[in-house]
């Protein structure tokens, strides 16, 4: 099946046609800036763009950073309240004038990753995390993910007596506003990593988003506990993930 997929991030919108079996790229990526101040009908501005771009006329897919239930968006950390509360799945669909479907991006991402990116048949728990602007987590039993777990919202100690969201302590938005050493981020990492696996005691932790091109740069100077992995898809699985969940919806 041939869908759209829609990424969005905090800092960039991207959009591709995908063939949902096989998770290839049937036409370039289009990217546009999320819009700042990221106000509701900004948003809906840069998706009829998206819409103009593709002239599609068949399913969609889209990923938004924060939780998504009965495809009502709950949070949205990182962007603007005012896209609290709206109901941005049935907007989609109404713009595209297509069946539409409103996913977690992290979990889009990582739907992506069990289906295409990890070995066939990896069992047991599998915590996928998109670290870039902020921290998104993806988690899966044998395959099966459990929906929108915003682990880069657990509070986590990063010093004496003080206290921050993961995400504002060790995602890479961090690491540049702050001038962070490879090796320095590295440690704040670590703790993150440490931190989740005590919560969740994964069989194996994938590491997608911005920083999964970087990993030269600082998987040595990781000491994970458990078995860590690099993503595959890399900046693909926002995409391709979002435009996986469709093609599940509509089967």
């Amino acid at each position: 099946m041939e869908i759209l997929g829609i990424d969005i991030g905090g800092s960039g919108m991207k959009a591709a046609v995908v063939n949902s079996q096989t998770g290839e790229w049937l036409t370039p990526r289009y990217r546009i800036e999320t819009p700042h101040p990221a106000k509701y009908d900004h948003m809906l501005a840069a998706l009829k763009d998206i819409q103009a771009h593709f002239s599609w006329q068949g399913p969609v897919g889209c990923g938004f950073p924060g939780v998504i239930r009965e495809q009502r968006i709950q949070t949205a950390a990182n962007l603007h309240k005012s896209l609290v509360d709206k109901k941005l799945g049935k907007e989609v669909a109404e713009l595209f004038g297509q069946p539409a479907w409103l996913i977690n991006d992290a979990d889009a991402a990582g739907m992506a990753e069990v289906r295409f990116g990890l070995p066939k048949g990896q069992a047991g728990v599998v915590l996928f995390l998109t670290i870039g602007t902020g921290i998104g987590t993806a988690f899966f039993t044998d395959g099966k993910l459990v929906p929108n777990s915003e682990f880069g919202h657990m509070i986590m100690s990063t010093g004496k007596d003080k206290f921050a969201e993961a995400e504002h302590y060790a995602a890479d938005s961090i690491r540049c506003r702050e001038k962070l050493k490879w090796s320095e981020w590295a440690k704040r990492f670590n703790e993150f990593l440490n931190a989740i696996y005590a919560l969740t005691q994964p069989d194996l932790i994938v590491v997608g988003g911005g920083v999964a091109k970087k990993g030269e740069k600082f998987m040595n100077h990781l000491k994970p506990p458990c078995p860590l992995s690099l993503a595959t898809l890399q900046n693909r699985a926002g995409i391709t993930g979002a435009a996986l969940a469709a093609a599940e919806q509509a089967v």
